[in-house]
């Protein structure tokens, strides 16, 4: 208690202080490829552009610059045979020192000549990447307006990116399903890092991923290069940073997401080893008290957690211990609610009891070898659970077979059990890479990625049978006990600089699961161009074939309960298989202005679909709170998604930025019964327009109003079979007119504010981000409901305001 008082004077003394705040900016300069830390960097600080502030890298590449004003600085790092790097909206906070990490491209040199050329800041930092990827950082994970924070809805800002939901924070790539994005996290492939996680989907409602703890990481929308398996539709590569090695800081946060609280510091300043830990809890019971909509009068609960530990090695290398996990439970008892309560979260007949937990722990080796030469190896282990209950509500009715209510609820005769199930997913992984160059021309890239999974699981469920009104016997869905198998992505990549202003990429992956015969694809050519152009001008070119597996869980689903190989619907199902086209254009406009555009066709064959004829196929799942259970399944579907997409970015400078993308697409697939139909995701277009504006004051303060606004062409639907609907208690769409009618368009305005103060040593910033500011009822969804006519439209969120405080000190 002692020391809380001692915090809390200290904070309020802090607030009237008088002081010009300062801070240090620091951290560390490689080489790109051989990640070997490089001498004599210049690192200029350019908010004095007249008289700019420098130091250079010493001989471990480390920089230093001290007394740096807070606010947003600009920084320009320089090396004689290197590219340029550029940051313009680097966040400099009295709380905690700025350290940055960066990379250095060695620049082409011809005829005794240094090419000069500049990386800015939202290039990725893949150096094999060439067209549909973008760098991200955590400050544009809390900029944008509605992102609340994290890393899936800050990219549904992007062209060519939707969110599939309110609720969820899935995201729709190019039409593609959310079950094909990959997370990888320090190079291994990890379980859906979401709160309430359903088996076979990519995104929930809450993000596990902290952005405390993230650095610098990628994001690919198509045309991945050859590193990346097992994915159709895009990649989520994220890094983790080090803790302060030099001091400890901590930091502490409340808001509607829940209280956090962030330690990190030197182990041993000798050895300049650090430490970094994050913890989290929901409170959103407080809000739901204080009558702010959630979307359900369920209140979830969850939990999660990080810590990671660094040491050095010598020369450069270092070895990191690092672990994350999360859990969630929500009980929705519809029994207990009131007949018009909002319910998106579940079904209408029943109380479920839901909980997910997801952990994952690994090492990380990092090791240049020499000056051309760099491995990097990491093993971990995760596992992924989901276990449910649900008791069917049986109502009381009236003589005409009406439900009776009595104070707004539902009159219950009686609850009785009709679902129980438990998931757990444990996978074991290693990715190893090895890069190696020869002088600035050239890059080699060799690695492979192996995972074994471990899938033990049950499932019961029975049914109502309406005609007599009596539960149908129970029957086990899933009995698997620790099923085991193999996943192998070996891959090889060579990057070359043809001229000085053409490069060239080309690679080779390789796919094979030991889950059936089917699942091997021997040969993925993956290839991309970039040619520079005068005046600040890149065309690209990409193309490469992809290939990715069912979700686990399908290969276990055996509704007979025998151990007939017939008997599993998915059990021998392959691979299904993508080739991406990605062409693009870009042109720096002015300094800070950039126009991009990119046009692709992606052609996707051998997909999933039923064996009898039927509008089933796999490209239509992953957004939602359900499990698939199909009839047999072959790989004979087929799907095409082409479009045009248009970035128009303004990088923040003068305390302004702006982003605004355009998406005109079209994606449709065919069923096994032949018919050419939109997908779920086929929205046909999709805008975002976001613009952000910062006002400083003394140097001390300032406030950032920054407003989105997004417009998307409605989902995809057809009428409901009612009378399947009812035999199965959720919504169960006529097969012949699947995906024949179409929602109303979405739109959202969000509007986000953020006041931050800086005193000596401390920063205090306070935001609230106002989703759907205007209260837009976007209808997204039908739901299944106990009472005629069965089926009922679901509106997503309404108005949200999102806030936080946070200290940092």
């Amino acid at each position: 208690m002692k020391n809380l008082l001692l915090l809390f004077t200290c904070s309020i003394i802090s607030l009237v202080g008088f002081a010009q705040p300062t801070q240090t900016i620091r951290g560390k300069i490689v080489d790109k490829e051989s990640k070997f830390p490089l001498i004599g960097v210049t690192a200029l600080l350019m908010n004095n552009a007249a008289q700019p502030v420098g130091t250079v890298t010493d001989i471990d590449g480390a920089f230093r610059v001290a007394n740096v004003a807070v606010g947003r600085q600009t920084l320009r790092f320089t090396l004689v045979g290197y590219k340029e790097i550029l940051l313009n909206n680097i966040v400099v906070e009295a709380g905690r020192e700025t350290v940055l990490n960066l990379e250095m491209e060695e620049a082409i040199t011809e005829l005794n000549t240094v090419v000069v050329k500049v990386k800015r800041s939202g290039e990725a930092a893949n150096e094999m990447a060439m067209v549909s990827a973008r760098q991200f950082s955590v400050e544009e994970t809390e900029r944008y307006a509605g992102s609340r924070g994290e890393p899936a809805r800050m990219a549904s800002n992007f062209a060519g990116v939707q969110g599939a939901d309110d609720s969820r924070n899935d995201i729709v790539i190019r039409g593609n399903s959310p079950s094909g994005v990959l997370w990888r996290l320090e190079g291994v492939s990890i379980p859906n890092p979401n709160h309430f996680a359903i088996s076979g989907t990519s995104g929930g409602p809450v993000s596990i991923i902290n952005n405390k703890y993230l650095a610098n990481s990628d994001f690919f929308t198509g045309a991945f290069p050859a590193e990346f398996g097992n994915t159709t539709a895009g990649v989520f590569d994220l890094k983790l940073r080090n803790g302060n090695n030099e001091k400890h800081e901590f930091g502490a946060q409340f808001g509607f997401l829940g209280t956090e609280a962030t330690a990190e510091g030197p182990l041993s300043k000798k050895s300049k080893s650090s430490y970094l830990v994050t913890g989290r809890y929901a409170n959103l019971w407080l809000f739901n008290k204080a009558g702010i909509d959630i979307g359900t009068q369920a209140v979830p609960s969850y939990a999660d957690g990080f810590a990671r530990f660094n040491f050095p090695l010598k020369n450069g290398g270092n070895v990191a211990l690092w672990g994350i996990g999360g859990t969630s439970t929500i009980d929705i008892l519809v029994s207990e609610q009131e007949v018009s309560d909002r319910n998106i979260f579940g079904q209408n007949d029943r109380d479920q009891y839901f909980t997910s937990k997801m952990a994952l722990g690994g090492i990380t080796y990092n090791q240049p070898l020499n000056k051309s030469t760099f491995f990097k190896a990491t093993l971990a282990v995760s596992n992924n659970i989901q276990d449910a209950n649900h008791d069917f509500l049986f109502l009381q009715k009236d003589a005409a077979g009406n439900p009776l209510v009595q104070n707004q609820k539902y009159v219950i005769d009686s609850l009785r059990p009709i679902l129980d199930y438990k998931f757990s997913d444990t996978k074991y992984s290693l990715a190893t890479a090895l890069n190696k160059k020869w002088g600035a021309k050239s890059t080699l890239k060799v690695g492979v990625n192996a995972d074994m999974i471990r899938f033990t699981a049950f499932d019961d469920v029975r049914n109502l049978n309406e005609t007599t009104n009596q539960l149908t016997p129970w029957r086990r869905r899933w009995n698997a006990d620790a099923e085991g198998f193999i996943q192998l992505q070996p891959y090889i990549q060579f990057k070359h600089y043809l001229t000085q202003n053409v490069a060239l990429n080309v690679g080779l992956s390789s796919f094979y699961s030991s889950i059936n015969k089917n699942s091997y694809s021997p040969i993925e050519p993956r290839a991309g161009l970039s040619w520079e152009l005068p005046n600040r001008q890149k065309i690209t070119f990409a193309t490469g074939l992809h290939s990715q597996g069912l979700p686990t869980y399908l290969y276990f689903y055996n509704p007979a309960n025998t151990g007939a190989d017939n008997a599993f619907p998915a059990k021998n199902v392959g691979l299904m298989k993508s080739w991406h086209f990605v062409a693009g254009y870009s042109k720096m406009l002015a300094e800070n202005l950039r126009l991009l555009a990119e046009v692709y066709y992606q052609r996707l064959y051998d997909v999933p679909v039923e064996i009898q004829k039927s509008s089933f196929s796999i490209l239509n799942s992953g957004a939602g709170f359900s499990r698939f259970f199909p009839n047999p399944l072959q790989n004979a579907g087929k799907g095409r998604n082409y479009g045009v997409e248009l970035t128009l970015e303004k990088f923040f400078s003068n305390n302004y930025y702006f982003l605004v993308t355009a998406s005109i697409f079209d994606a449709k697939y065919q069923g096994s019964d032949g018919v050419w139909r939109n997908t779920d995701f086929n929205g046909k277009y999709a805008f975002n327009a976001l613009f952000s504006k910062e006002f400083t004051f003394k140097k001390r303060k300032s406030l950032n109003i920054g407003a989105k606004y997004t417009a998307t062409g409605g989902r995809w639907y057809g009428p409901a079979d009612i009378t399947a609907s009812r035999q199965s208690q959720e919504v169960i769409y006529a097969d012949a007119t699947r995906n024949s009618l179409q929602f109303s368009p979405y739109n959202r305005f969000d509007i986000k504010t953020e006041y931050k103060i800086n005193r000596n040593r401390l920063t205090h910033t306070i935001a609230v981000d106002l989703v759907n500011v205007l209260g837009i009822q976007n209808l997204l969804s039908l739901s299944y409901v106990p009472q005629a006519p069965y089926v009922k439209q679901e509106y997503q969120l309404g108005f949200l305001p999102v806030f936080f405080y946070r200290i940092n000190f």
